[in-house]
């Protein structure tokens, strides 16, 4: 629905937001750096849309051997096993401990896969200059950036079982390589989500909504 007056940007109205502080300083101030914490002022992070670019590619790659290769190595009796994190999910789902499956599921494969269709999401509508929705893309970006921290709870998981299931000749737990790539997925969602300018989202609002 249009907006009848809407209000100006910091950049329209030749204003600029310290990263670190918040404080609003003129846009064309001789002074680089901000006159209360002494940060770099850029109306827009430099390269932010390169940068998450590169970042994004580089989880998608991190992603598919992160799902292949197995999470954990488990040494019982001589004879090694590797589990994936869906074989993972598949034992505990058919153990009875749903909810330990309905957790690492949807923190260790849907979550991540939502980050990086919502980053591409918000990279492409900002490339296109969209002016849609831009208070519901700004929500995503934030939902974006809470949600990156909790994704480490699988990683977390295997370093439980690592530490307890040690048992010399009987049976050990080791991390497999696939936990070193899904660290590099949360990881580098995290900095993606970070080097994304979400000011970017509002520089083509018009007059619809």
């Amino acid at each position: 629905m249009p907006v009848a007056n809407p209000p100006l940007t910091a950049q329209q109205a030749r204003q600029v937001s310290c990263i670190d502080c918040g404080l609003l300083l003129p846009i064309d101030s001789v002074e680089p750096t901000c006159q209360r914490c002494g940060a770099a002022l850029h109306s827009r992070h430099t390269n932010s849309l390169n940068r998450t670019w590169a970042l994004l590619i580089s989880d998608i790659i991190f992603y598919i051997p992160a799902n292949l290769l197995p999470i954990t190595l488990t040494t019982a009796v001589g004879k090694t096993e590797g589990d994936t994190i869906m074989q993972g999910v598949i034992y505990f789902l058919f153990s009875g401990d749903w909810p330990v499956a309905l957790v690492i599921f949807t923190a260790s494969i849907m979550v991540p896969m939502l980050k990086m269709a919502a980053l591409t999401y918000l990279l492409i509508s900002v490339q296109r200059h969209s002016s849609h929705r831009p208070l519901d893309r700004a929500k995503i970006y934030r939902m974006v950036e809470f949600v990156g921290r909790w994704s480490m709870i699988d990683v977390f998981v295997v370093t439980i079982m690592v530490a307890l299931v040690q048992l010399g000749a009987l049976a050990s737990i080791q991390a497999g390589s696939g936990a070193i790539f899904f660290c590099g997925v949360v990881i580098i969602t995290m900095l993606a989500a970070e080097s994304f300018d979400p000011r970017l989202i509002w520089d083509e609002c018009g007059d619809d909504d």
